[in-house]
């Protein structure tokens, strides 16, 4: 609950700001493609936006929780006071951690001071890492008096004690490079998962092995229903629905004039993305 509730507090905040239809979540298709997408667009409401970017977020999640790519991240840095008794004023402690939270606020950051003295530090970074916040930052005794905090990152728990007058060069640059470093990975996870295939034969082979799969098609509703015929329950191995198409990149792979429909063996118009659901 607390992970649904910080991605619908976000993205109904984001629908809000698009001024969409209070029901409904734009698709946008062309004329000629609209008698084809019917099945697609039928009912797709605000709460599919809501789950579409969860599954993008848990892409990242570990045994922890959520990663949150830091350009979608509700909070991008979290910063905590780490008190020890009697050794710093306690009061001290969260006036420094909202200065922190200033600080970032001013530079364009998302940032949050959870100051809350009603839970441990080890219940707090739990919770934090549940919710997938991208950086944490912590400040206790040893780092006030060094002029310092220390920062860990969510994707791999690095830890670095910074100086406060680095803190915005080193937050933006951390960032970056955890949005760099989970868009390296989905990639590759997605590379390893697609295959593009020319033959039905390698399609049906390509789908027994759940993957997304890169077919020329020849553009023809009739053929799109009747591959989910023929690929329906378990004929095709591994259960499910039937395959359908899922997107048509954008970035076309060369088509040559001679490349036939993968289902119908007709001039081939375009390359698609097939699936099924599991």
């Amino acid at each position: 609950m607390n992970i649904w509730n910080v991605i619908r507090t976000f993205f109904n905040a984001e629908i809000e700001k698009m001024k969409v239809d209070e029901y409904y979540f734009p698709m946008f298709v062309t004329r000629d493609s609209l008698e084809k997408e019917k099945d697609h667009t039928q009912g797709f409401a605000p709460e599919v936006a809501w789950v579409t970017r969860a599954a993008a977020c848990m892409t990242h999640g570990d045994d922890k929780g959520l990663v949150f790519p830091p350009k979608v991240a509700p909070v991008q840095v979290v910063v905590i006071h780490v008190p020890i008794k009697g050794a710093a004023d306690y009061q001290e402690l969260c006036d420094a951690c909202e200065a922190v939270e200033s600080t970032l606020l001013g530079a364009g950051i998302r940032a949050e001071a959870d100051i809350r003295d009603n839970y441990s530090c080890g219940w707090k970074y739990a919770d934090q890492e549940l919710t997938g916040v991208p950086l944490r930052i912590e400040t206790g005794p040893r780092d006030l008096a060094n002029d310092q905090v220390r920062i860990v990152t969510r994707d791999n728990g690095a830890k670095m004690d910074v100086k406060r007058g680095d803190l915005i060069e080193q937050v933006k640059d951390l960032l970056e490079k955890i949005q760099s470093n989970l868009y390296d990975v989905a990639k590759r996870k997605v590379e390893e998962c697609t295959q593009k295939v020319e033959t039905w034969d390698e399609f049906v082979e390509a789908l027994s092995q759940k993957k997304l799969i890169l077919a020329p098609w020849c553009d023809k509703v009739e053929v799109e229903k009747d591959v989910k015929r023929r690929t329906r329950g378990d004929e095709t191995g591994g259960g499910g629905g039937g395959a359908k198409t899922l997107c048509t990149p954008l970035e076309q792979p060369e088509l040559g004039e001679e490349t036939l429909c993968f289902a119908s063996g007709k001039p081939a118009k375009k390359w698609s993305y097939w699936g099924r659901s599991y």
